[in-house]
């Protein structure tokens, strides 16, 4: 009598091989160095900021009162610069991401995609010099324009700054910047739009424009969302293009024409640091800390957005 085996006692165990080990060993170290970096630069932000936020007048000389009227100036002025340029580049990536995608001929397309993806390598240092040399004097006359025609706005009032180095000068240059980074996304996220949606809409009639209303943008809304999040978060963190552009004065004021701008608190650390001592480097190395946090939490948000839309396009 023959003793018969289930298949249980003849499973096969594969045997792992010397490559496989390798490999899974080094994505693991390399994933794991993400977060051990990011809490290496949380706890240098923490222990070194604990002195700033106890700090007086009389200890540094950067404040004048108490380190949150320091930093509220700063935080201001960054959270501002970045919504403007992002109010200005957003449009402007959307409408160029589906020019590349759904209008222009592939040729084209092609070569203004590579035109596109070369300005995200163009250094920050060259953008500020353009903002300075080229951009700021042929706004300056528009600013005149908008000051005499349009005073009335609270943004368009004050007095005219006569160089053009104004918070909405620093943030044309920080669309300019971040236009590549979002229009790369978006350009990507409606070439994966399905093609029978596309092809639906239009034999139910509907004209090109109609199409990618109902059919490519509701399908690109989460990845426009992190694309738009991405690009803020550049905005928020640039240093060099917006400490050459903007006349600083550390104020709170929504005037987007005159001399008188909040400065960002990236650009505060580049023109302050190098003649920083004692306290003072805590304080600045705390207001580095509160832009960790800000864009730490902008990030979060995009992900949280983007998971939802996710769970409700599965749920439906």
């Amino acid at each position: 009598m023959t003793a018969t085996t289930s298949p249980a006692s003849t499973r096969i165990v594969a045997k792992k091989r010397a490559g496989d080990l390798w490999f899974s060993g080094t994505a693991v170290a390399a994933g794991s160095m993400i977060m051990i970096t990011l809490a290496a630069v949380a706890i240098f932000l923490i222990v070194q900021s604990i002195p700033a936020f106890t700090a007086t007048a009389e200890d540094a000389s950067l404040l004048k009162t108490s380190f949150w009227d320091y930093v509220g100036p700063l935080l201001f002025g960054t959270v501002w610069a970045a919504f403007l340029a992002l109010l200005l580049a957003v449009p402007l990536s959307l409408g160029v991401a589906l020019f590349i995608t759904h209008y222009a001929p592939r040729r084209l397309a092609q070569g203004l995609g590579y035109v596109v993806d070369l300005l995200a390598a163009v250094p920050s240092v060259v953008f500020g010099l353009w903002g300075i040399l080229v951009l700021a004097p042929a706004v300056q006359p528009i600013y005149v324009w908008l000051n005499t025609n349009a005073s009335w706005i609270p943004l368009f009032s004050g007095v005219v700054s006569p160089t053009g180095r104004t918070i909405l000068t620093a943030a044309m240059v920080l669309a300019v910047m971040v236009v590549p980074i979002i229009t790369a996304i978006c350009r990507e996220i409606f070439l994966q739009t399905p093609r029978l949606h596309e092809e639906a809409a239009l034999a139910l009639g509907a004209t090109r424009w109609e199409m990618v209303r109902m059919a490519v943008l509701p399908f690109g809304r989460s990845g426009i969302v992190s694309a738009s999040m991405l690009g803020l978060g550049r905005a928020l963190g640039e240093t060099m293009a917006v400490a050459m552009v903007l006349s600083v004065s550390k104020a709170v004021t929504f005037e987007l024409l005159t001399s008188t701008n909040p400065s960002t608190i990236a650009a505060n650390i580049a023109l302050t640091f190098p003649e920083a001592y004692q306290v003072n480097i805590n304080i600045l190395i705390a207001t580095g800390l509160i832009l960790f946090v800000v864009t730490f939490a902008v990030n979060a948000l995009a992900r949280w957005f983007v998971n939802r839309r996710k769970e409700f396009s599965g749920a439906n």
